[in-house]
């Protein structure tokens, strides 16, 4: 088999995803083209070369649809050749665009891949693509179908995770990706979005809330417990899960995801491809995985799709040297710490989507990077990276340095 590898990777910066946000005026397919264009001119790219492009995206609909990475990949010039698709493991589509990319590189059909993704949820809002999980009365049933909110609360309430501690999370989250910021962390990564008249529209993550401390969150009311007590998902949670005798809602706006507006892109390929460019590999792609999990509770696929991917590549859990785990809501990661015993210095070291915000399709990607510059700059070797995924579902990555 061959290895993949990672030779760069690009980001937005990630922009309110309200009608006031920052990148609200950039179309999806412009902030997609924006990425592709740097991934090839960061690498002086023959576009020729690339076999496919591949991206996540999870409402692909409206301006996302219709094959958004063909599209983008025409409209950013690059050479007809080039093929594109567009897949959706709903939050981790980002990475699994980028495991997919690995799988060609390693089964030997091909040697230059460029993955990532894109959402814009400021113009193609969350649930826009429908589904029959949650409007289909008889599969929602059949599947005790409950909102993510619902489920991070369900999480916290059957492992012992207070609102407090969502609070305190949160807080450091914030305190992180400000201090990550202030250091230039993000610097190699981050690609400034313009308009079409060249402008800079932002050139820095605009949901975080720098200086915002636990007692600050502690004012802010539970997102999820009317939808949990009036809607009554509240009580088919229980009926899934009767140990549980009330749902306790500690998630609120401050200790869950932002939303916002990214996309990112990550190029992916041979060791031949790379010497033939002239190119440096930052990390081999050592495993990966996706896992289904129980989907009323949803959020709990992280840690057995990190477990699986450790049994692929014959490594344990002490050999991880940093983590990183999209904190779609607070109690996710509280409970992954809890499950494979992860001390909070080791993970998220630079804060996470509770400061910056989740561009779904997008996301897996951007914390791909996020987890490979901080490997570098610690001068550390191996690293995981794993996102929990609607409908019950994980999926994890671990990366090596050379």
């Amino acid at each position: 088999m061959t290895d993949a590898y990672i030779l760069d990777h690009v980001r937005t910066p990630r922009g309110r995803g309200k009608p006031d946000g920052a990148l609200h005026g950039i179309t999806p397919i412009q902030l997609l083209t924006q990425v592709l264009e740097a991934i090839r001119d960061r690498n002086e790219l023959d576009t020729a070369l690339v076999e496919d492009v591949i991206m996540g995206c999870v409402a692909p609909v409206g301006e996302q649809g219709a094959n958004v990475a063909r599209v983008a990949a025409l409209n950013a010039g690059y050479a007809q050749s080039v093929p594109g698709k567009q897949l959706n493991r709903f939050c981790a589509s980002g990475l699994e665009a980028v495991n997919t990319a690995a799988a060609l590189v390693m089964a030997g059909q091909a040697d230059l891949v460029i993955a990532g993704g894109v959402e814009s949820m400021s113009r193609v809002p969350m649930g826009s693509d429908g589904g029959a999980m949650a409007t289909d009365p008889q599969v929602a049933w059949n599947t005790y179908f409950v909102p993510q909110g619902i489920s991070a609360d369900l999480i916290a309430t059957r492992y012992g995770i207070s609102r407090e501690d969502c609070d305190r999370y949160a807080a450091e989250s914030q305190r992180r990706a400000a201090e990550a910021w202030q250091a230039g962390r993000f610097a190699g990564s981050i690609l400034p979005v313009r308009d079409r008249l060249g402008r800079v529209v932002l050139d820095r993550d605009e949901h975080m809330r720098p200086g915002t401390t636990a007692e600050d969150l502690a004012g802010l009311r539970a997102a999820f417990e009317i939808p949990g007590q009036q809607a009554g998902f509240d009580s088919v949670a229980i009926q899934r899960y009767p140990d549980v005798e009330s749902i306790h809602h500690v998630h609120t706006g401050g200790n869950s995801s932002g939303i916002v507006d990214g996309a990112a892109a990550v190029l992916v390929a041979s060791k031949q491809m790379a010497e033939h460019l002239g190119l440096a590999t930052r990390a081999r792609i050592r495993a990966f995985a996706s896992v289904g999990s129980e989907p009323t509770i949803m959020l709990t696929g992280p840690a057995p799709s990190a477990e699986r991917a450790l049994e692929k590549a014959k490594m344990k859990r002490g050999d991880i040297d940093l983590f990183e785990l999209n904190e779609a809501f607070a109690s996710v990661v509280l409970r992954y710490m809890q499950q494979l015993d992860v001390p909070s210095d080791q993970i998220n070291v630079n804060g996470g989507a509770i400061a910056m915000g989740h561009p779904l399709g997008a996301t897996g990607a951007m914390v791909l990077g996020t987890l490979l510059d901080e490997m570098e700059r610690r001068d550390l070797a191996t690293g995981l990276v794993n996102l929990c995924v609607g409908a019950g579902m994980g999926t994890a990555t671990i990366l090596e340095r050379q």
